[in-house]
């Protein structure tokens, strides 16, 4: 993907990264991105989950909903970053952390074709737990229509990544403190059944055993 100047990196430019695959990759670990808007002159970002199929990115929630009443034919900036380590360095100016980030620019679009929108759901639920959408019940027509999707398309994006020990300046290294990095990793926890469980039933394989 080619850099707009609105999505090359300018602050540190060396971390920049504008190659599809990359960008898809960070989109598709994060399991919650924050999408920035203008309502009635008033900024907002707010966190929601997403699901990319291809070049689109599909945002879903409530009609009702202000962000997704607001996003629709209009501008917005969708980003998500992961956190995997902090970088603690012999001086203060140059501790840091080791993350991966994506900015993406666009327009929301509502989704309102029945066989898309079925897809974007089915997408975002695969998106949180691969596997779900075969294990428990499909949409009924009536829950589709209380559900809200606009998709962005993904032409105008960069990500931006830190990785690596921290970076001191020459001198710093002769100082007796310890520098390194700290490793931040997400962890989930074996299934805990609802209360209201019917008996005998197990939690399937993509539960018991999760990972992003």
């Amino acid at each position: 993907m080619e850099p707009t100047h609105r999505t090359r990196v300018k602050r540190l430019h060396e971390r920049g990264a504008y190659d599809l695959a990359t960008i898809e990759a960070i989109l598709d670990e994060a399991l919650i991105c924050h999408v920035g808007f203008v309502h009635e002159d008033q900024p907002y970002v707010i966190p929601t989950i997403h699901a990319r199929l291809g070049d689109n990115l599909y945002l879903h929630g409530s009609p009702a909903s202000r962000m997704l009443r607001s996003i629709r034919d209009q501008p917005i900036c969708v980003t998500v970053t992961l956190l995997d380590g902090l970088v603690l360095a012999r001086s203060h100016f140059h501790s840091s952390m080791n993350y991966r980030s994506v900015v993406a620019l666009g327009t929301g679009r509502e989704v309102t074709d029945p066989e898309e929108k079925m897809t974007a759901f089915e997408a975002v639920v695969e998106h949180v737990a691969r596997g779900q959408w075969d294990t428990a019940r499909r949409p009924t027509e009536k829950e589709l229509k209380a559900t809200s999707i606009i998709a962005m398309e993904l032409s105008e994006a960069s990500a931006k990544i830190r990785t690596g020990d921290p970076e001191d300046d020459e001198e710093d290294y002769e100082l007796e403190v310890w520098a390194g990095v700290i490793p931040v990793t997400i962890g989930f926890g074996s299934p805990l059944d609802d209360s209201r469980l019917s008996p005998g039933i197990e939690p399937p394989t993509h539960a018991t055993s999760y990972r992003r």
